[in-house]
This record gives C-alpha cells, sequence and structure tokens, in this order.
C-alpha cells in the first residue's frame, strides 16, 4: 500500500467516530423539513413566498420553495445540509496539517520516511472521502424520505444535488487544507475557507439583485454549486468543472508550498 493510501486510511479511522455524528446530523436534517412539505407545500407555501419582496425571496433561495424540487433545495441542499458539510469540510482541510502543526504532532509525520507531499496527499483524500461519504449519507435519507412523502422530485436530481454539494463542499475544504499547510495556521485556513465559502454565497446572491453584478455569478463557488439548479435541471457540467478545477488546484498548492516551509525536522 502506498504511502498516500496509508496516511488516508489513518486519517479516515481517526475521523470515524465523528463521522457517525455528523452522518446523523445530516440525517436529522432532512428528518425536520421533507416530512413538513405534503402539510405546507404547493401553493400554501408558494403564497407565503409570493407575499414576501421578491428581492428578499431571491436572496434567501426561498424562490424556490413553490416545487417539491425547489423546497429540497432551498431547505436542505442549500441551507443546513450545505452548511453542516461545510463546516466539517473547513475545519476538517484548516486541521488536517495546519491544526497538527501547532499541536506538535505533524513534526512526528514528517520526520518518518515520507515525503511531505505525500502527508498533504493522503491528507487531502481523507477529507475527499469524509466529505464523499456524508454526501452519500444524505442522498440516501433525502431520496427515501421524498419517497415517503410522495414528493416530485427526481432521484436523479438528488444524485447531481449530491454530487455537486461533494465537489463545492470538497473544494472549499481542500482550501482551508492548502492554506493551513501554506502558512502553518489553523486559524488562517478556517478564516480563508468561511470567507470562500460565505463570500460565495453572497456574491451569488447580489448577482441576482443588481444588473451590472451578473459577472459575481461566474466566480462564485456557490453559483457552480447550485446556480443552474442541479435538483431540477440534473448534473451541471460547468459547475461540476469548475469546482473540480477549484478543488485540485488547491490540492497542487497545498502540496508544492508545505515543502517550500521549515518544519522543525
Amino acid at each position: 500500500m502506498s504511502a498516500v493510501l496509508r496516511e488516508a486510511r489513518w486519517q479516515v479511522r481517526r475521523a470515524r467516530r465523528g463521522l457517525v455524528g455528523w452522518a446523523v446530523a445530516l440525517a436529522a436534517v432532512a428528518g425536520v423539513y421533507i416530512p413538513f412539505y405534503p402539510a405546507i407545500g404547493g401553493d400554501e407555501l408558494q403564497g407565503m413566498v409570493d407575499a414576501l419582496p421578491a428581492e428578499l425571496s431571491q436572496a434567501l433561495g426561498y424562490d424556490r420553495l413553490g416545487s417539491a424540487a425547489g423546497y429540497v433545495t432551498s431547505t436542505v441542499y442549500g441551507l443546513l445540509g450545505m452548511a453542516l458539510l461545510l463546516v466539517l469540510a473547513v475545519g476538517a482541510g484548516a486541521r488536517a496539517v495546519a491544526g497538527e502543526e501547532e499541536s506538535g504532532l505533524l513534526e512526528l509525520a514528517a520526520a518518518a520516511p515520507v515525503r511531505r507531499a505525500a502527508l498533504v496527499d493522503g491528507r487531502a483524500l481523507a477529507l475527499t472521502l469524509r466529505t464523499g461519504a456524508l454526501s452519500v449519507v444524505l442522498f440516501v435519507v433525502t431520496t427515501a424520505l421524498v419517497r415517503v412523502a410522495d414528493m416530485d422530485v427526481a432521484i436523479g436530481g438528488l444524485a447531481a444535488g449530491s454530487l455537486q454539494l461533494w465537489l463545492f463542499a470538497t473544494a472549499v475544504g481542500l482550501v482551508a487544507l492548502a492554506v493551513g499547510a501554506a502558512t502553518g495556521r489553523r486559524v488562517l485556513g478556517l478564516a480563508v475557507g468561511a470567507a470562500l465559502a460565505v463570500g460565495g454565497y453572497v456574491a451569488d446572491a447580489i448577482s441576482g439583485l443588481v444588473a451590472d453584478a451578473v459577472w459575481l455569478a461566474g466566480i462564485s463557488p456557490y453559483a457552480w454549486y447550485l446556480g443552474a439548479d442541479p435538483l431540477v435541471t440534473g448534473v451541471d457540467a460547468g459547475g461540476v468543472l469548475r469546482l473540480a478545477e477549484l478543488g485540485v488546484a488547491a490540492w497542487l498548492a497545498g502540496r508544492t508550498l508545505i515543502g517550500r516551509r521549515d518544519l522543525g525536522v
């Protein structure tokens, strides 16, 4: 087994208990929101949305609430489900290298006969696997609940939304990992990762409200993820490509920059 796979397996094993907790939390989010739709969805919910200022409902993503797929998008994939996965990804990414460096654990790993780039590769792979596993959990639970509730949401749309959420969270988490690998500061990794996630959301919201700011959607990872409404239209190839490029660029930057720093070993 290569050093990268050994490192990834070790990191996943260390995080397995926490991963169960995150899976339960994501399942709970879907379980809280989706069963309510048959009682409040359709025309009644659309009427509530229509009563709000159009700019406000669009900025918050409430303009999608009138349909079953839009409801799942706004409540699960565009709100709490997304937020939970981003919190995990950014926290794990910032901690993967910089957090262990600050605690002194990274020096032990770097002193072993393993290239620094392999350490970053293994931890990036572990992060990708963790977010992927949780995205699958969200997809399975959501699919089961919409079927029980007899909601008009295509399984292909749920698969597309789960895929793009996985890529979005992973890319943001890898940016946090890269910043931590480049600087050795966990807080900085957290700050940059959180700023990217929140800034992308804000940029997408502004692009829909201000005519001269439409271009902001083109640089927003949130827009790459949810802008084409994947639960309704299916996989957005352009969005998938941009999110994958961001993640790969962050991973390459992290594995390159850590080799230029003095880790004290």
